[in-house]
């Protein structure tokens, strides 16, 4: 590697104190881990790793990370050892346990004494006064304790319930939802003041002319509203805050289960998937809205009708048989019900899906003149779609006229029933009155059933699709240890590879068999589909062999922690993919620690500032969604500055100059003779200029080498084949 190219003195360090810490104790108790592995896709900032990124973090290592502010006296004098300390300036240490007194300490100069570890800096445990850690502790600490392991020879512990990911989030927050619950009961309680309040005025006021009564029951009832009302505010902020912390937590798994996902097992239109994961929406929406309040209020039609019957005796009997009528009607529909609302969210997720290939691929679509045939597509889905919206609109209004009419014939019939029963003096007339309020009250949650059925059946249909994506494997499965390789030397080996992508039963790659020695250049070149990108591919472990095996250093690349894999390797793709944002935020994604020396040191290596020079914005200039606001030669370099710019062992470059005109080809090709001095390299091209860059050469056809060795004699052969 040429000299004053290394970037090893510009990195800035990752590995955050509190990281370091939790590795020493994942250490302590048995599980091995790294701090890369710790964090591997997860959103750590600049500001370093939050309280709650460090407990999910210690999941990983199969710990549990309970946060406490206590005072340091306190952890005194409850010791629970070991522990984290969050120390000022973003520092941590580890408190093994308390220290013995000092010899011959005078009574009140006896203060506590700790047995700590400073993890970054690598310092043996030390004994630390109370008054001097007192004058670094920011007030946090952190229990760390083992989460039991089950042996294998025992079986499982318990059978886990795949839908475990979405309900254990949803536990979490059962304290809320417990004064959720309490807040109901009593808001149903004091829904009695009403009826109570007629019935007594009625009876009582009116007949007897008791003003003071009146005012007294008014008071009464008054402060029962007025509780009534602080209290459905507050079930209202319970399930915000429930809402908004399931919310975070659970769209943050969907979303790192979906980074996380193994590239064959990802679902085949990306649409469809941006679709379902819309759909977690109305997952959110069922436990946050007005809908979980009329659920938990059902139950409270039988509290209702008990009062009915206690204050009217037999009128109690028209909710008690009206009610099953509504709530019959309303499971007689389910089963239709969830058809159509099973066909409504595919027709909408195919709409998704079209709308998105259709955006992302515009510029096509106007190229090919294909704008109505696109529209014509979307206009059949939007029909479809808009039909099983009828049918299911048609179905759930039919349920709630039909309780609406139940109910308004059950407030018929507890009058016409009151009335003979006052007839017969069993009854006073504010006691009916108080039966229709409480009859009106018994029957509201029940004409709310369709609609609840309604987002019932979209949220289980939702939670289905999202189960399915949940189960998708994963590169870190969490019963799993990767082998932490911070730095390889960049031998490469393929042994009898054989793959097939996904639903292909043509092999990509069919006995392969290579080794790349470290700081070997070679290139690879062959016809379209010949499997050259699909090399690079599994080097990565972007996908894995059907048989055989690929080592990196004599390492399987399946056992490598991916994030070490991916960074001791520089990939410049075919069809490089920009995000939105700045030249900047591309080159350092994945990086954003690095230093502006490291970032313009890639940028010029490449040809980045090259073009940047026109730029009034420098390294912020904007690239739009997909680079669309560069050129296709300067989204490859790009990309190649973001592949050099922490100093991988190994490159790989597919077709780097594939967008760029003459000059600029042969300007980088001057560069990376440079960069690649000292690394292994790997070529991917159908250019011959580029050859310059290499020693040895791959020819692949059909997923077959058919020839490996010098690339004089390589190319030798293949010349002497076109003339025969």
């Amino acid at each position: 590697m040429p000299s004053g190219w290394s970037l090893e003195a510009d990195r800035v360090a990752q590995h955050h104190s509190l990281l370091e810490s939790l590795c020493q104790l994942a250490g302590f108790y048995g599980r091995r881990v790294s701090v890369k592995a710790l964090v591997a896709g997860m959103p750590v900032s600049k500001a370093g790793i939050t309280p709650t990124l460090f407990m999910r973090a210690a999941e990983r290592a199969d710990l549990e990370a309970n946060l406490t502010e206590k005072s340091l006296e306190s952890i005194a004098a409850t010791p629970n050892f070991p522990c984290v300390l969050v120390l000022q300036g973003a520092q941590s240490c580890i408190v093994w346990q308390m220290a013995p007194s000092k010899k011959g300490a005078k009574k009140g100069d006896d203060k506590p004494r700790f047995v700590v570890q400073f993890p970054e800096t690598k310092s043996e445990k030390k004994v630390v006064g109370l008054d001097a850690l007192n004058k670094m502790y920011a007030g946090q600490a952190f229990y760390i304790r083992p989460v039991a392991r089950t042996d294998e020879r025992a079986g499982p512990a318990r059978i886990d319930n795949k839908r475990d990911w979405f309900f254990s989030k949803i536990w979490e927050n059962k304290k809320l939802y417990r004064d959720v619950i309490l807040a109901a009961i009593m808001i149903n309680v004091f829904a009695l003041g009403s009826p109570l309040f007629t019935m007594n005025v009625y009876d009582r006021v009116v007949p007897n002319n008791a003003e003071e009564t009146l005012w007294v029951l008014a008071i009464g009832v008054s402060i029962a509203y007025t509780f009534d009302f602080l209290l459905r505010n507050l079930r209202a902020f319970f399930l915000d805050v429930a809402g908004r912390q399931a919310d975070l937590k659970i769209s943050a798994a969907i979303f790192e289960q979906i980074m996380g996902m193994k590239m064959g097992a990802r679902p085949h239109s990306a649409g469809i998937m941006a679709s379902h994961m819309k759909d977690f929406e109305s997952i959110r929406d069922f436990f946050t809205s007005a809908t979980i309040t009329t659920l938990i209020d059902l139950p409270f039609t039988v509290f209702f009708i008990v009062i009915i019957f206690v204050i009217a005796g037999p009128v109690g009997f028209v909710p008690l048989i009206a009610a099953p009528i509504v709530i019959a009607a309303g499971f007689m529909l389910q089963g239709p019900l969830q058809k159509v609302v099973k066909q409504s969210m595919h027709e909408n997720a195919l709409k998704t899906a079209l709308l998105y290939e259709a955006v992302s691929g515009l510029e096509t679509i106007k190229v090919q003149a294909a704008e109505g045939h696109t529209q014509r597509k979307w206009e059949e889905l939007t029909d479809k779609a808009s039909r099983t919206g009828v049918k299911s609109r048609r179905i759930s209004n039919f349920a709630l006229n039909w309780a609406t009419y139940v109910q308004q014939i059950a407030s018929v019939v507890v009058v016409i029933v009151g009335a003979y029963l006052i007839a017969e003096g069993d009854v006073t007339m504010g006691a009916l009155i108080a039966c229709v309020i409480l009859n009106g009250r018994a029957m509201a949650p029940l004409a709310q059933v369709a609609g609840l059925m309604t987002r019932l059946n979209q949220s289980k249909e939702s939670l289905v699709q999202l189960d399915e994506l949940m189960t998708k494997e994963v590169e870190r499965p969490r019963n799993k240890h990767f082998i932490a390789q911070p730095r390889v030397e960049g031998r490469v080996d393929f042994k009898d590879v054989v793959f097939h992508y996904p639903d292909q039963s043509v092999p990509a790659l069919n006995g392969v068999s290579l080794t790349i020695e470290p700081g070997e250049h070679v290139g690879i070149i062959g016809a379209v589909g010949s499997g050259k990108t699909t090399i690079e591919r599994l080097l990565l472990n972007l996908y894995e062999p059907s048989s055989g095996v690929v080592t990196l250093d004599g390492t399987d690349v399946r056992q490598i922690e991916p994030g070490d894999l991916r960074r001791n390797i520089g990939s410049v793709q075919q069809s490089p993919q920009l995000f939105y944002g700045s030249v900047r935020e591309n080159i350092t994604m994945g990086h954003e620690m690095a230093s502006d020396r490291a970032v313009l040191r890639a940028a010029e290596l490449s040809g980045v500032t090259e073009f940047l020079r026109e730029s009034q914005y420098g390294l912020d200039t904007p690239v739009g969604e997909r680079g669309e606001q560069l050129s296709g030669g300067q989204r490859q370099a790009v990309a190649i500055a973001r592949s050099l710019l922490y100093d991988p062992p190994i490159l790989i470059l597919d077709e780097p100059t594939a967008s760029m005109d003459p000059a600029s080809e042969n300007r980088l090709r001057k560069k990376l003779h440079k960069v690649t001095e000292g690394r292994t390299t790997i070529l991917i091209t159908h250019k011959g200029a580029m050859l310059t860059l290499v020693d040895k050469l791959i020819l692949l056809d059909r997923g077959k080498i058919v020839a490996y060795g010098p690339k004089d004699e390589v190319i030798a052969k293949l010349q002497a084949k076109q003339k025969g």
